[in-house]
């Protein structure tokens, strides 16, 4: 049938299309020799000149307004999700949206779980403080427990002091709530008592698995400024110029929701992943500039994770703690890795941007260009062609590669966060390096 909304739609992308190339239908993989081969001017992106820039965002606008101006009904309901999506993500129309939101949190008890996961991340990321009254009264009614774990940090981040009230909600209404890896990071989120994490230059020092290279992503709490992402080579030591000074690049590994990482779309979560690869995406967002390949356990197999081709034992969070050192093998916040990929989270990708960073002017991360929880890294292009002019993607991912000398990129990635304020310093993480011993 086709609505009002759909004959809206298909005019804009009508008026867009001719600006914007297709999208590749397929993906390509790099070996390492490929991917040092490569040049920031290899890659366009006509989305990027300011001409494709300037129709897409035209195209989102037009689409965010044609889905608020649907009547009350199904149509608008079904159109809610995806109009919370684009006006994150060009902060366009917050205003006028809201009050759609507003309306339809009072619903949500009677809608499916993916209905309610939608529509309490848009709370969550745009309207965490007006919604709090009735995602309260709606929290008893989720049975589910994504949602009702995004519930219950959308009120948090309104007002911490929900929390004694989601710590003495959770065990009455998910008895078994150590079984979920969502709640058992929901739980350790609002506990009572909170334990200093061990040194983290004791995790930069930790061998992983010998002769693999490693990144290690220093991020503040909260994900709100720009963290700082190292190499650590084959041989056990952090990259550094010629000149002796460290590696140390900014990336970004905040999520439009803001949500922890073992919510779907949430931050980058804490702890190890492996790398087994690198390639070109297909999502419009990340756009043509090659990532590396990061994988959850659960998500990549036990062998996989290992990079052997021989069986190995079945996933435990014992196999996951054999990678930290003996102080980090009890740390809750280093396990969050862990449970997010118990909790089905994949595909967090080491990647470059094709959001104009201009979209979050103003932000604590400026100029990051936070996503749907992966690890960003800035790119350069020119406002007239769409060329790359410069990429810090591709500095990493090629300094990984060269750092590695492995064919096939194999290896390893660490994310921790970095207590302090501001934007993570070279000059902290040199300081972390030194006291390392790397």
């Amino acid at each position: 049938m086709i609505t009002r909304l759909s004959i809206a739609l298909l005019a804009v992308a009508l008026a867009a299309c001719t600006s914007l190339k297709p999208q590749p239908a397929t993906e390509k993989r790099y070996s390492a020799a490929e991917l040092l081969a490569l040049k920031p001017g290899d890659f366009s992106w006509p989305a990027m000149s300011t001409t494709g820039e300037r129709a897409q965002r035209e195209a989102a606008l037009a689409d965010i307004r044609a889905r608020i101006a649907l009547p009350p009904g199904s149509e608008r309901d079904a159109a809610l999700p995806k109009l919370f999506d684009l006006v994150a993500q060009y902060n366009l129309e917050i205003d006028t949206a809201r009050p759609l939101l507003l309306q339809a949190l009072p619903t949500l008890a009677s809608r499916d779980a993916d209905y309610q996961r939608a529509l309490l991340t848009a709370a969550r990321t745009l309207y965490a403080v007006e919604s709090q009254g009735v995602v309260q009264s709606l929290l008893p009614q989720l049975t589910a427990s994504k949602p009702f774990a995004i519930a219950a940090y959308t009120l948090k981040a309104a007002n911490p002091g929900y929390a004694e009230f989601i710590r003495d909600l959770v065990p009455r209404q998910f008895p078994q709530w150590r079984d979920d890896p969502r709640l058992v990071a929901l739980m350790d989120d609002v506990a009572l008592v909170r334990v200093s994490a061990p040194p983290v230059e004791e995790l930069l020092a930790a061998p992983l698995r010998p002769g693999y290279p490693a990144l290690y992503s220093l991020q503040r709490p909260g994900r709100a400024q720009m963290g700082l992402v190292l190499v650590r080579g084959a041989d056990g030591r952090f990259v550094r110029d010629a000149f002796g000074r460290l590696f140390a690049q900014p990336q970004l590994a905040l999520s439009r929701s803001g949500l922890p990482g073992t919510i779907t779309n949430g931050n980058t979560p804490q702890g190890i992943f492996t790398i087994v690869g690198a390639g070109t995406a297909t999502n419009p967002n990340i756009g043509p500039t090659p990532y590396l390949h990061s994988k959850l356990p659960i998500e990549a197999t036990p062998a996989e994770f290992e990079h052997v081709d021989r069986l190995v034992a079945d996933w435990s969070e014992a196999a996951y703690a054999s990678f930290l050192p003996p102080s980090w093998r009890d740390e809750p916040s280093i396990k969050e890795a862990w449970l997010a990929g118990r909790a089905g989270r994949d595909e967090l990708l080491v990647h470059g941007t094709t959001l104009n960073p201009a979209y979050y002017a103003g932000t604590s991360y400026f100029p990051g260009t936070p996503q749907q929880g992966c690890m960003i890294s800035n790119e350069d292009w020119d406002p007239a062609t769409g060329r790359l002019l410069a990429s810090r993607q591709l500095t990493l991912a090629q300094t990984y590669a060269a750092a590695g000398a492995r064919p096939d990129l194999a290896g390893y990635l660490v994310v921790v966060e970095v207590a302090g304020a501001g934007p993570v310093t070279p000059a902290e993480a040199q300081s972390l390096v030194t006291l390392a011993g790397r």
